[in-house]
């Protein structure tokens, strides 16, 4: 029998929570949304909407019985709100109808007034008038005042990057069912299911073991899921509690689009000073991050930018400063890379400004300055097992980084009407939860006495594949085949204190986890074997499912064994729990080891501008790309490959902002432009370095995030494109870069 996710999606099988079949009398719930971006609600009157046959009532904050407070990292997001609202599409109320349809007629009755207030919804206004979320953090090495004296050259400049719209297939889904004595089943599409059980708990003034949820999968998250799944359940175990009654809770497209939260747009600054050769001696840079109108996950989202300042490269005086400003926009939230992109791609961009000031090649500038072995990054922690000039030079081998620069001038001397542009990525991207404390994990394991195995994690399946690297690692400790092996929902039940499906460590910390727990079950197993064949438990191990005794089988197979276990009373059930060694951070002195590792890549970016049109093609994006030893090598490359176009989308397609009443203007499938089939680059070589990593399961390494990073290779070889037509254009380091745009820019409109 196979139960993998991959055999029950071609065939159509896979659930969600919206595919759930609706209990007895379960009911539709609907948020009603600010229309303002900010301003106080002068009057909120639900008794128009309960006029409906279908409307069972409409609940508001007054109606939460414990805290009207959903903030993870900081106190500052009510579930409903009360007095103020801060962001158009904010939820003020809760419909609960027999039907979508009587739903939606009644969040049309309810009255809602606001006293407009004026809108900040510019990080550097917020910045300005002392909106910020926190003190300015700043990370810090050697001494960037000193060291400009002794710079060639010097350049500055200002950085955006635009947000973008995580855009998953399944929206924002929740439904609550009452259990017995005040308890609750909570179906979730959240990346953190201890996060819903945790805010749930809290708003309905309940212990956190009255509150059991369950996830299947999801349809996509990115990030987008980590935590702003939390308001949808929150709600719906609302109105399951008031009611007593199951209650969905689905967002449409629309409503998720406009209510929901997106990467961080970034506005920054910066200053770089280099050396005649090309190596930067000084580096400052001062980001502004547009939070939004709550926390959300922005302060540690901008951590990860400090930490990621410097890219793939070794600065000996930095200065970084952050700035988390609170706007008046939907608070931003987790999107794949967590803030690392954003802040690589303003390195790049000084990096290139440097090189041309010093009239060098961008990546001869660039390969000067990688890291390597014992490099010290400014927030303290060296470099180990460096694979940065390794990447690099693999690469360059591979593909020929001259040979494909020189094809590119050919083209643009011969052809008018369109010019090519080449440029090479390098990626340095650290794995682990920057909060210590989330670096941990616990898994539980199941052997019945037929011999067929049950796994229960913290890692929640949301298309990345993580269950088939569960099922891999699980096998390979029994020595048995995989379809053996079933992966049960994430439940905080069986598996309690998840931290979140984010930050890449899915696989890392749940692997571990269950192969400790598999491990145990295993190690009992072998003393059984031991007893019916006369052996030390050194001798023996699993493979193939069968015992084998120093490499030679045995006549004892799984299930045979698996009886003799069960039967001897042995237990063949374990738990086990992970927590990743040697990390820590003290962010007094902003210095410590926060990652477990890091990962390492070099991707080389070639496409062609239609210098008449404004359009454009990325041509080919070949890469180099640290993998350690892959535990699904075919689950690994769909997540290099998927990365990577989701990157190139960011900074080359995806446009998401608000007009001057903080309204979303792209704020429709039909407006927001994703990357379709025709943006894949027509070629995507990937090669693969597969050296074990000894700090993480099996020797893996993550590949979730750093991959996404590569895209950032295709603005530059756009820039490289457009430079190519209109040599002396000044640098305009904005993202993203979309036709339109550039043709702004060719007809000079734009700079």
């Amino acid at each position: 029998m196979r139960t993998d996710d991959l055999h029950l999606h071609v065939r159509g099988e896979s659930t969600y929570v919206d595919d759930l079949p609706s209990p007895a009398g379960c009911l539709v719930a609907l948020p009603v949304g600010s229309p303002e971006a900010h301003g106080r609600i002068t009057k909120l009157d639900v008794g128009g909407a309960l006029g409906g046959s279908e409307v069972v009532t409409v609940l508001t904050a007054a109606d939460i019985p414990g805290q009207n407070q959903i903030g993870a990292i900081i106190q500052d997001e009510p579930l409903l709100a009360a007095e103020e609202v801060h962001h158009v599409g904010q939820p003020v109320a809760l419909v609960l109808a027999e039907s979508l349809a009587a739903a939606r007629a009644a969040r049309k009755q309810v009255v809602l007034e606001i006293d407009p207030l004026p809108a900040v919804l510019d990080p550097r206004e917020a910045a300005a008038q002392g909106q910020l979320l926190q003190p300015a953090r700043t990370f810090a090495i050697g001494d960037v005042d000193a060291a400009w004296e002794s710079c060639a050259v010097v350049a500055e400049g200002r950085v955006e990057t635009g947000a973008q719209e995580h855009f998953y297939l399944e929206t924002q889904s929740a439904l609550a069912v009452p259990q017995e004595d005040r308890t609750l089943l909570v179906h979730s599409s959240t990346q953190g299911p201890t996060a819903v059980q945790k805010a749930v708990s809290l708003a309905l003034d309940v212990p956190m073991h009255a509150v059991e949820v369950d996830v299947r999968r999801l349809g996509g998250a990115f990030g987008g899921k980590e935590d702003q799944a939390t308001p949808w359940a929150c709600l719906a175990a609302l109105g399951a509690d008031h009611t007593r009654r199951p209650v969905r809770l689905v967002l449409d497209r629309a409503d998720d689009v406009v209510m929901t939260g997106k990467r961080h747009p970034y506005s920054s600054d910066f200053r770089i000073g280099l050396d005649g050769d090309g190596k930067v001696l000084a580096y400052e840079v001062t980001y502004y991050q547009n939070a939004g109108a709550a926390a959300d996950l922005s302060t540690a989202i901008l951590e990860r930018s400090l930490f990621h300042s410097t890219g793939s490269y070794h600065v000996p005086n930095v200065k970084a400063t952050a700035f988390s400003c609170r706007t008046n926009i939907t608070p931003n939230t987790a999107f794949r890379g967590f803030g690392g992109p954003q802040a690589m791609f303003v390195i790049e961009a000084a990096l290139e400004k440097g090189a041309r000031a010093l009239g060098k090649p961008l990546h001869q500038v660039q390969r000067a300055n990688l890291l390597n072995e014992g490099d010290v990054f400014p927030y303290g922690m060296h470099t180990e097992d460096c694979k940065a000039i390794r990447c690099w030079e693999e690469a360059d081998a591979v593909f020929g980084f001259a040979d494909l620069t020189a094809a590119a001038a050919r083209h643009n001397a011969a052809h008018a009407g369109t010019k090519k542009g080449v440029a090479v990525m390098p990626v340095c991207f650290g794995i682990s939860f920057t909060n210590t404390a989330l670096n941990q994990a616990r898994a539980l394991v199941h052997v019945y006495h037929d011999g067929s195995v049950n796994v229960s994690t913290g890692a929640v399946e949301m298309g990345q594949g993580v269950n088939r690297k569960m099922r891999s690692i699980v096998a390979g400790v029994f020595g048995i085949d995989t379809g053996r092996i079933r992966l049960d929902t994430t439940n905080t039940g069986r598996v309690a204190n998840t931290s979140p499906t984010a930050a890449s460590t899915g696989s890392d910390l749940n692997g571990a986890a269950a192969k400790l727990a598999a491990e145990m079950v295993c190690a009992r197993l072998l003393q059984v074997a031991a007893k019916k064949l006369d052996a030390d438990t050194g001798e023996l191990a699993i493979a193939g499912g069968i015992v084998v005794r120093d490499g030679a089988p045995t006549e004892l197979g799984w299930d045979e064994l698996v009886q003799a276990a069960y039967w001897s009373r042995t237990d063949l059930s374990a738990h086990a729990h992970f927590a990743t060694p040697d990390l820590h951070f003290d962010k007094t002195s902003e210095k410590g080891r926060p990652f477990a590792y890091h990962v390492y890549g070099t991707a080389v970016t070639e496409v062609t501008v239609d210098c008449l049109r404004g359009t454009y093609r990325v041509d080919a994006v070949r890469l180099v790309h640290d993998l350690g030893r892959s535990i699904d090598l075919a689950t690994d490359r769909g997540q290099i490959e998927g990365g990577l176009v989701q990157g190139i989308g960011w900074l080359t397609l995806e446009e998401s902002d608000h007009d001057s009443e903080g309204r979303l203007r792209h704020d429709t499938a039909s407006k927001y432009k994703v990357p379709d089939f025709d943006s894949v680059p027509n070629v995507m070589d990937v090669r693969l370095l597969e050296d074990p990593n000894g700090r993480a399961v099996l020797g893996s390494k993550a590949v979730g995030e750093p991959p996404f990073m590569y895209g950032i290779g295709a603005w530059f070889a756009l820039w490289d494109a457009l430079r190519a037509a209109k040599p002396d254009l000044n640098a305009v380091h904005t993202a993203p870069l979309t036709p339109e745009r550039m043709l702004l820019l060719l007809a000079g409109e734009e700079d």
